[in-house]
């Protein structure tokens, strides 16, 4: 397809050539010609008469409506298209801290799809991935940004009139910072920085002027969630007991100082205001009491970001999103794509939260949200898994209300991803016998250990190897038909593989042997072991291509250890069996001991699937370290 695009494109021209390729357009002379307006307030985009024309108010409508344009003339009919964008600021929130982080490639590539998506902002979550200078063990070993990494990325981003933004941590969440010994008189606790300490403010400056450098954005934000045990260690130890709510103002004071000095906007999540409220230290308790005087001590200009991906009901994000806006400062809401479950992203969760949440925005006048994807844990997940989940908050940012072949029409556009098929990466995790909508089975099933079984009992009485059987081929036609996401869908076809045999391999051993079947045991020992070894290294090897060709190395040597430990751990039951039937050891204690229901976090107390997303807890009841 050949354009001719007239009017003053040269703020836009750049991001133009470099999306022709991937949209399938050149620019000519003598091409369709398309009359390009920039600064009214919709988008509109049209083509009637064999003229076009793109009419948007920002850099980055103009490249929705780019979209929007290829899109319809492929369809070879007159159009015309009009679209009222929904809030000011939608995107996404990169987790590029739990060991995977993006490649400069990686982050150029999303980018690309989030300007033809319409989505407006990208922030990456790096609590000690970027340099700070003079601090070498700053993110030593951990794959942190240079400046000239960062600085090319937010170059690139500005050609499509993204904004990219700093999400950092000033406060907790900073274990991998406090690890080292430079960092000992900064410790209030493990992850908590010390408040009221000249040490740490000079820390902090030092972060918060590193963090923001590269970036045009003069937002940034600064954390400070989750600081469950703030001012009760080393802070207790200095200066006794003090309300917590006030240690919590008077640091995030002595920060916005900082902040101001570099002429910088923050935010920080909203959630440590609700549970020092809440007599039971629940972010959602309704009933929680923020007092007056602590709600005057927010600095001015410090915008709230409220953080809920559990909810499906809209009433419950109106109840907070009004409880934020009572506070009287800027309110940003942070939604999720569920990508920290661990081995599979889960769509069916991500699509009713999100579709209830944003909901809930556009009827309470939320400007500015943005979907985060963790990687809690590893990062087992690859983030690319989440386009899907990208186009959801893009559709919603563009119409009050969406319908779902509109949104398939978009993401198969905007992706050349297959909507259906990435519907499917979450069905590993979709089995006969779940409890929850968050239950993620394919992780705890791939890793437990076959002779131990912490999750056997769970699935004695099911046939998954079947099911996972027949996700494995459906997997495997997704990469015959889509062979440009092949890097997608590779690894879960491999994973549904291995569970197709391991899912209840730990079950079949312990029947077998309880029946005193030694030539089943052989069977299993001489066959079926064997081939789920190769199954495994097979997985790790389509694992290993995925996160080299996405994110730096650094990282990936916890992911190699868990695939190694597995492995190990099927020789071993190779062996155990092996001398159990040539009479060598009389015995298998492992196998004797009585299976239990695993009997902690969000499991159901009886057959079938729930979550567990911690590999130390899954492999073993001992501890790892």
């Amino acid at each position: 397809m050949e354009i001719k695009f007239e009017g003053e494109i040269n703020s836009v021209l750049n991001g133009i050539k470099v999306l022709g390729d991937t949209l399938g357009f050149e620019v000519c002379q003598d091409g369709i010609p398309v009359k390009v307006e920039l600064g009214s307030g919709n988008i509109e985009v049209g083509f009637k008469h064999g003229n076009g024309f793109i009419k948007s108010k920002t850099k980055n409508h103009f490249f929705r409506a780019l979209g929007l344009l290829v899109e319809n003339l492929q369809k070879g009919k007159d159009f015309h298209i009009t679209e009222e964008p929904q809030f000011e600021m939608n995107g996404i929130m990169a987790d590029v801290s739990r060991n995977a982080v993006l490649t400069v490639e990686s982050i150029k590539k999303l980018l690309e799809i989030m300007a033809v998506m319409g989505l407006n902002m990208m922030m990456l979550y790096m609590e000690d991935t970027y340099e700070v200078p003079g601090r070498p063990y700053f993110g030593y070993m951990r794959g942190r940004y240079s400046y000239d990494e960062l600085k090319e990325c937010d170059d690139y981003a500005n050609m499509f009139g993204i904004e990219i933004i700093p999400c950092i941590q000033t406060l907790a969440h900073l274990e991998q910072v406090l690890k080292w010994n430079y960092a000992n008189n900064m410790k209030d606790t493990s992850d908590i920085l010390l408040a009221e300490c000249d040490e740490t403010y000079h820390f902090i400056e030092e972060m918060i002027k590193a963090a923001s450098a590269p970036f045009r954005s003069k937002r940034i934000h600064l954390g400070m969630d989750e600081a469950h045990n703030l001012g009760l260690g080393r802070y207790l130890d200095k200066h006794g007991y003090k309300r917590r709510f006030d240690i919590m103002s008077s640091h995030l004071n002595k920060v916005k100082e900082i902040t101001d000095k570099y002429g910088l906007k923050p935010m920080i999540w909203s959630d440590m205001y609700f549970r020092l409220g809440s007599k039971t230290g629940d972010y959602y308790d309704v009933n929680a009491v923020i007092p007056q005087d602590v709600i005057k001590e927010i600095p001015d200009n410090m915008g709230l970001v409220y953080w809920d991906y559990y909810h499906n009901e809209e009433d419950s994000y109106s109840v907070f999103l009004r409880k934020h806006k009572d506070f009287g400062k800027e309110v940003i809401f942070a939604g999720g794509i569920w990508t920290w479950n661990g081995i599979c992203v889960n769509y069916g969760k991500t699509f009713a939260a999100t579709n209830a949440a944003l909901a809930s925005c556009k009827k309470e006048g939320i400007k500015m949200v943005f979907a985060t994807i963790w990687g809690d844990n590893g990062a087992e997940t690859n983030i690319f898994n989440a386009l899907l989940g990208m186009q959801l908050y893009a559709e919603h940012g563009y119409a009050k209300e969406i319908r779902r072949e509109n949104l398939k029409e978009r993401f198969e556009f905007c992706t050349k991803g297959k909507y259906d098929a990435f519907m499917e990466l979450s069905k590993a995790d979709t089995l006969p016998g779940q409890k929850s909508d968050v239950a993620n089975p394919s992780k705890y099933l791939l890793w437990q250990d076959i002779l131990i079984g912490m999750f056997d009992r769970h699935v004695e009485y099911l046939q998954l190897g079947q099911y996972y059987s027949d996700l494995q081929k459906k997997m495997q036609k997704h990469i015959d038909e889509n062979a440009e996401w092949k890097i997608v869908y590779e690894m879960p076809c491999k994973l549904c593989s291995v569970l197709s045999i391991k899912s209840t391999i730990g079950v079949e051993i312990k029947n077998c042997y309880d029946r005193k079947d030694t030539d089943a045991l052989r069977l299993i020992s001489q066959e079926k072991l064997v081939d789920l070894f190769e199954r495994v290294e097979e997985l790790r090897l389509a694992h290993k291509e995925q996160w080299f060709k996405t994110q730096k190395p650094f990282g990936w040597e916890i992911i190699d250890i868990r695939y190694g430990g597995l492995l190990a751990r099927v020789n071993t039951a190779i062996t155990r069996i092996t001398e159990y039937l040539n009479g060598e050891v009389e015995r298998l204690e492992e196998l004797e001991a009585e299976r239990l229901y695993f009997d902690c976090f969000d499991m159901p107390k009886g057959p079938g699937f729930g979550y567990c997303n911690l590999y130390h807890r899954i492999i073993s009841a001992s501890p790892i370290g």
